[in-house]
């Protein structure tokens, strides 16, 4: 009969004074205030990437029929489009699409605010509308999704795995600014971490971005959702408090 194996004992922290406690977090925080103004310059270089052009005509099947790129935009300045694998012979067809680019869609916030910075978010399948309607359906995803049907992504880095592309536009030119995968999807859902990885970022004042881009005070664009029309009356303490300045600018831990 085989031995039943030990169970580890798990070997926790030392428990501490207040006083202790908090010193302890205020030596991590020196780190981690490090990190967030790491975090932004990398942004600040991410803004200055050189642009591709996309020179090729890719249609996608929607909600309401035929779609090129362009019209993915919304009539939005910029997108960024996340690959999600849900069709045959994906694990969880045609139930589920599969489970990592699930767990990705249930992270995304309500798209609204980012469609208040002039940006879409969308996913991109192989799956039929029918069935990409259904599982939204059933997931409870609101994000714009549309099927794959040409070389789209193949040409973009995304055929054999998930992945994140950016996008702007200039009238009716189409440039590819940006794109993320593996890992670096963990970060996608968060809508600031979204217009982190777009060419003009989250469009804020305190933002280290090239001469000419749009930005605004900090706080200006947030909104209700279900209410897009949000005005600084609506805000009063977010328009007073000063701190957030600080904020942005690196002044806290996240």
């Amino acid at each position: 009969m085989a031995k039943a194996k030990r169970k580890k004992t798990m070997k926790t922290p030392p428990i501490v004074s207040p006083k202790e406690w908090e010193a302890a977090r205020q030596k991590l925080l020196v780190k981690e205030k490090k990190l967030t103004r790491a975090r932004d310059e990398l942004a600040a270089e991410r803004r200055r990437m050189p642009w591709l052009a996309v020179k090729k005509n890719y249609e996608f099947d929607g909600p309401k029929g035929k779609a090129s790129l362009l019209d993915l935009f919304e009539g939005r300045r910029q997108l960024i489009l996340y690959r999600a694998f849900f069709e045959p012979g994906v694990k969880g067809w045609p139930k589920h699409a599969c489970v990592g680019c699930s767990m990705v869609a249930d992270q995304v916030a309500h798209v609204a605010h980012l469609n208040t910075r002039d940006t879409t978010l969308a996913f991109a399948s192989r799956a039929p509308q029918k069935d990409i309607e259904r599982v939204k359906t059933r997931m409870a995803w609101e994000m714009p999704w549309y099927t794959i049907t040409d070389d789209f992504d193949k040409d973009f880095g995304v055929d054999e795995w998930h992945g994140t592309n950016a996008f702007i536009r200039a009238g009716d030119s189409v440039f590819r600014t940006y794109f993320i995968n593996n890992r670096g999807d963990e970060q996608m859902g968060n809508t600031w971490n979204y217009l982190d990885i777009t060419a003009l970022g989250r469009q804020e004042e305190w933002e280290d971005s090239p001469d000419g881009y749009p930005q605004t005070p900090t706080y200006e664009w947030w909104i209700w959702h279900d209410e897009p029309d949000t005005t600084d009356e609506d805000r009063p303490g977010l328009v007073q408090l000063r701190a957030y300045r600080d904020y942005a600018k690196g002044g806290s831990a996240t």
